[in-house]
């Protein structure tokens, strides 16, 4: 038979009785994952996901990395399936683990009987694969409490299957049970952590970029799509709104008192991205802040640039040490491509003494001589859509 894969569910399994919305979520998102590498049947059982290729021409090798980055999955393996006999099963572990077991120091086998109907319990079965183990590897030794490798046996409805060690899955759940939100998107390395740690809770992520050319470049603007299209490989496609915001930043610059320059920005900032979720069906806008980190980031900055939304304000980072969130950058491979050197529209015109403990009425009375809702209006007549994707099959 072929190599298969098994993915164990998360949390979906503690659902309850919205359990079948979760599966069925996951197995929509898992099959579309697999679309750019052949023909793949994905189908749930017992609380886990079958990933089974339908013919020879599957890229199994490029299937399995897009496994390891969905969602809603807390271990996968690669697995041989064979007939329920106790000859089969020993004979699918020597021509699928062999080698692994030759070179290893010692082994133990784990069996799980899902179904009870087979006539061995969990022990015999470990028992007696064991030992045949040992006899055909006789320079590995059996250690049944710190062994070198362990060969798993799962004795299920359809067929056994023998695998070796399972990875850690993404977890968390599967993308779109938690509805969609705004991520603010800038070239840095939080906002980018920010979209993957509330997709991680099955949020559907939009984007919206602020991009303030001659100012900032094209440089500058190419590397935030390569971010968001590194985010898709966890959280699926996405759209990215562009904005140019030029003229709201030059508006500022000379109307308003420089201390404020950063949180009335920022204010525009929320608003139109409240405006551009509630046009994409958002239900929640994502920030990348984190507090304490800039002047901008202070308690009360973050209440007075949140206090023109009224969508709620996910800000996962909040709490977050900047070690912390390089370590998940890092992880997740956004890093290298947030330290690139293109500025953005967040430091053009940065004021060099920034106001750090506004007050509501402070902000206000800064703003006051601009037409705040003439040049929303302009900016978001200017709003590129640019549709990104992991895999280019993805994006169809």
């Amino acid at each position: 038979m072929k190599e298969i894969f098994l993915m164990k569910l998360g949390e979906t399994v503690l659902k309850g009785g919205n359990k079948r919305q979760f599966e069925s979520r996951l197995r929509q998102n898992v099959r579309r994952r697999m679309k750019p590498y052949g023909n793949f049947d994905v189908y749930i059982m017992q609380s886990t996901v079958y990933v089974e290729p339908e013919d020879d021409l599957a890229d199994l090798d490029g299937a399995w990395e897009a496994c390891r980055s969905i969602f809603g999955v807390v271990s996968l393996c690669r697995c041989r399936p064979c007939e329920k006999d106790l000859d089969a099963i020993f004979q699918a572990v020597e021509d699928y683990l062999g080698d692994e077991l030759e070179m290893a120091e010692s082994f133990k086998v784990e069996s799980k009987r899902s179904d009870k109907a087979f006539p061995l319990t969990s022990i015999a079965i470990s028992q007696e694969i064991g030992g045949r183990i040992a006899e055909a590897h006789p320079a590995t030794a059996v250690d049944v409490h710190h062994p070198a490798y362990t060969v798993y046996v799962e004795i299920r409805d359809l067929a056994a299957y023998v695998h070796g060690p399972a990875e850690p899955g993404a977890g968390g759940l599967p993308t779109g049970v938690g509805g969609r939100a705004m991520c603010l998107l800038s070239g840095g390395i939080d906002s980018p952590v920010a979209a993957y740690m509330i997709a991680k809770r099955g949020v559907e992520i939009e984007c919206v970029h602020f991009f303030s050319y001659p100012y900032t470049s094209q440089l500058a603007k190419d590397k935030v799509l390569e971010l968001a299209r590194l985010v898709t490989r966890f959280s699926s496609r996405m759209t990215v709104n562009v904005v140019s915001f030029t003229e709201i930043q030059e508006t500022i610059r000379d109307n308003c008192p420089e201390e404020y320059f950063t949180l009335i920005m920022r204010r525009f900032m929320m608003e139109i991205a409240q405006r551009l979720a509630r046009q994409d069906g958002c239900g929640a806008l994502v920030t990348g802040e984190n507090l304490g980190q800039v002047a901008s980031q202070t308690m009360e900055a973050m209440a007075v640039t949140g206090a023109v939304v009224e969508l709620p304000v996910f800000m996962p980072l909040v709490g977050m040490d900047k070690e912390e969130i390089v370590t998940i950058a890092r992880k997740i491979g956004t890093l290298d491509t947030s330290v690139l050197p293109y500025e953005d529209c967040c430091t053009v015109f940065t004021p060099r003494h920034p106001k750090t403990k506004p007050t509501l009425g402070q902000v206000l009375h800064a703003e006051q001589k601009l037409d705040r809702q003439a040049l929303i209006a302009r900016a978001l007549e200017s709003v590129e859509k640019v549709r990104v994707a992991y895999d280019d099959a993805e994006g169809i």
